[in-house]
């Protein structure tokens, strides 16, 4: 990873922060992303603190696609090349109480999918202009199927399902993705990195934690810079795994384009 720049969106605290954290280690030039600033300064400071690394915080609240568009805007401003694009950044409401983001979209949709989504569309010509490149999407092993009727959860009882729900639309644009994007050298991938990690969002819940960031960390890295990495693949930490059938299911993920298309007004291929 010595010089490869790579943007971890949601890279201030959690597994984030550890993924940062190793990419400086290994000499990346890592683009820190967070809402917080102070945060974001502390942990440019420990990466380059380290020696071998770079870093630089760049602040952003995901929950409005305005300032995904931003941020993305600022990233083509200040860097040439993007060698890794790490998704990492996302909500879970564990109380079970509906949220709408800035843009009036059902919160973990708009944080944990969407802002994804249109990252990577803005930032697609800059990691195609860089490949070999990769596009990791952390994702989840909970995962709901998209009532596509009731996208946003208005109906009463289900808000429940938004985490589970955003999290297999980001693999359902994973397969998408790298279909699109075969022959160009640009290995597109999602994983469920480990089952409850000891993160502040697990903690925050006042649920127990099962497995610890290490793990976690270890499996998104494993996507950054493993070899044989497969594009289009869903991973569950180091093992490649099924994801819920909807993923595979053609007309799913064509009816999530368009949607997606709708909500953003990005790639209005049908």
């Amino acid at each position: 990873m010595e010089g490869k720049v790579v943007l971890v969106t949601g890279s201030t605290d959690g597994l984030g922060r550890e993924v940062a954290l190793r990419l400086g280690a290994a000499g990346a030039n890592v683009i820190v992303h967070g809402r917080n600033a102070a945060r974001g300064a502390a942990i440019v400071a420990a990466i380059t603190g380290q020696g071998r690394g770079r870093a630089r915080f760049y602040q952003a609240d995901l929950a409005s696609l305005a300032a995904v568009g931003q941020l993305a805007e600022n990233i083509l401003r200040d860097y040439d090349r993007l060698d890794v694009l790490v998704n990492n950044a996302g909500i879970w409401i564990s109380t079970g109480e509906r949220q709408v983001s800035a843009d009036g979209h059902e919160l973990h949709f708009a944080v944990n999918y969407l802002s994804g989504y249109v990252l990577t569309r803005l930032l697609l010509p800059r990691l195609l202009e860089s490949a070999p490149s990769r596009i990791v999407n952390v994702a989840s092993g909970a995962q709901s199927p998209i009532d596509f009727a009731d996208v946003m959860l208005a109906r009463p009882g289900r808000a429940r399902e938004g985490y589970a729900q955003s999290k297999l639309a980001q693999i359902m644009f994973t397969f998408d993705l790298a279909r699109e994007l075969e022959g160009s050298a640009v290995t597109v991938a999602a994983l469920h990195p480990a089952t409850m990690m000891d993160t502040t969002m697990v903690r925050a819940s006042g649920m127990p934690a099962q497995s610890s960031v290490d793990e976690g960390a270890r499996a998104v890295m494993n996507l950054v810079e493993g070899e044989r990495i497969e594009s289009g693949a869903f991973y569950d930490g180091l093992r490649p795994a099924r994801a819920h059938r909807q993923a595979y299911d053609e007309k799913a993920r064509a009816t999530l384009r368009r949607l997606s298309a709708d909500l953003t007004g990005l790639d209005r291929t049908p």
